[in-house]
């Protein structure tokens, strides 16, 4: 569920008309609902209400900070896969204690710094992490929590480019390598085996490949065990989809923890569940404004204030985003096919293709739905366009969690040096 729905003629995120924000901080302009992050975190926490479980939430889904501020008084961990995110979790405050390091590169230096802070847990990813991680941990007289993330072989997710469980993907450990290096690990100074983890993709709404995986996940734990391991948690990733069509129907949280529940049953395991996408994806839109119709021979383009270096979703993906008129249409109003682009000089810089919608003109607003995971935190200044500004709404007030950069701040980290200067 959302909240973003038309009252009175025009389309609202919670108790703020969105074509309020859009007049006020401008477009193109990212609007998040602080109700939909609670409602969505609590819906998961309830359905594994029960079981031992550490919810992580994936920070790379969306970073900003008032995001993760809403989501740590919730009582969520975090999943992070950089010293950044780290710190940035931890600003937000989520404590150390409750995150885990995920991604395939890691530095010695992101190392230092997660060990000192104290986390959960280092999802390790290769051999070589996890010799470089013992060194480190070994230098600091610490020792690191690990599991190793293993490649079940597994293929899920909406897209190509995230799926990750397969042989061939970069993530992961191979599967009939996992046990010979968990005996390298057990006997490795500074690291602590914990657990398993596993991840095999984004936007999955079947839950019959995330079982797959998970048996065989949980039967590499029992054999650790078996080989001396003290193997106390299985992180099971992320990955559970949401709709971004109406017609979309992916599997309930309610569903998705029944089905771990099962598959963990009867062996103490703590849970570790890396959700990202399913709390914040519905939790957020994108505001545009149309500027021009533009008539081609075999089409009509709609082009917009909104590029793909804002919402890039699309263009690395094919991505569906439903796009919404701020302004309610009338039964009966006329539709018009498009071809929705943005002004980002580059081909790929479109957003929909023959796509029916109310017909549009010059100055209307536009919504992106299901626009809240994976959005502004892809966004770029390229085109010397500005970083997109995110809003988060409560109730029936706004604020501005993330401002539109000015020139003068997009350029202050850049300098013309002196020689350069002496020949003009």
């Amino acid at each position: 569920m959302h909240h973003f729905n038309y009252a009175g003629g025009r389309l609202q995120c919670e108790g703020v008309d969105l074509g309020r924000i859009a007049d006020e901080v401008g477009t193109p302009v990212y609007v998040y609902s602080n109700a939909t992050l609670q409602r969505h975190a609590r819906v998961i926490a309830e359905a594994f209400s029960g079981q031992k479980v550490l919810i992580a939430y994936s920070v790379k889904a969306n970073g900003n900070l008032a995001v993760l501020a809403t989501l740590a008084a919730e009582g969520c961990g975090a999943d992070v896969v950089s010293g950044g995110e780290m710190q940035r979790a931890m600003k937000a405050g989520i404590p150390a204690s409750r995150i885990v390091f995920s991604g395939v590169g890691k530095t010695a230096a992101e190392m230092k710094l997660a060990l000192e802070a104290g986390i959960h847990q280092f999802n390790v990813e290769s051999a070589g992490e996890l010799r470089l991680l013992s060194k480190v941990a070994s230098d600091l007289g610490s020792a690191a929590p690990i599991a190793l993330r293993v490649n079940p072989d597994v293929a899920a997710g909406g897209h190509p480019n995230i799926s990750t469980g397969k042989s061939g993907d970069k993530f992961g450990v191979p599967w009939g390598e996992a046990e010979t290096l968990y005996a390298e690990a057990g006997k490795l100074p500074g690291i602590k085996v914990v657990g398993v983890d596993v991840h095999i993709g984004s936007q999955i709404g079947e839950l019959g490949p995330m079982r797959a995986a998970f048996e065989k996940v949980v039967g590499l734990a029992l054999r650790l065990r078996e080989q001396g391991h003290d193997i106390a948690r299985i992180d099971v990733g992320g990955g559970l989809g949401i709709p971004y069509r109406e017609t979309d129907a992916p599997a309930a949280p309610s569903a998705y923890a029944a089905m771990i529940s099962d598959v963990t049953a009867g062996h103490g395991f703590e849970v570790i569940l890396e959700p990202g996408r399913v709390i914040a994806g519905n939790a957020g839109v994108l505001l545009t404004t149309a500027l021009y119709e533009k008539q081609a021979p075999d089409r009509t383009f709609l082009i917009i204030d909104a590029g793909m270096n804002d919402l890039i979703r699309p263009a690395l993906y094919g991505a569906h985003h439903d796009i919404r008129p701020l302004a309610e249409p009338a039964l009966g109003t006329a539709e018009k096919t498009y071809d929705v682009v943005g002004p980002i000089c580059e081909s790929t810089d479109k957003f929909a293709t023959a796509r029916n919608l109310p017909e549009v003109a010059p100055g209307d607003r536009l919504a992106f739905m299901s626009a809240g995971a994976y959005g502004a935190v892809l966004s770029s200044a390229y085109n010397a366009r500005p970083l997109v500004p995110e809003v988060l709404v409560s109730g029936d007030h706004y604020s501005v969690v993330r401002r539109r950069p000015d020139f003068d701040e997009m350029t202050m980290l850049e300098e013309v040096p002196d020689w350069i200067k002496a020949k003009a």
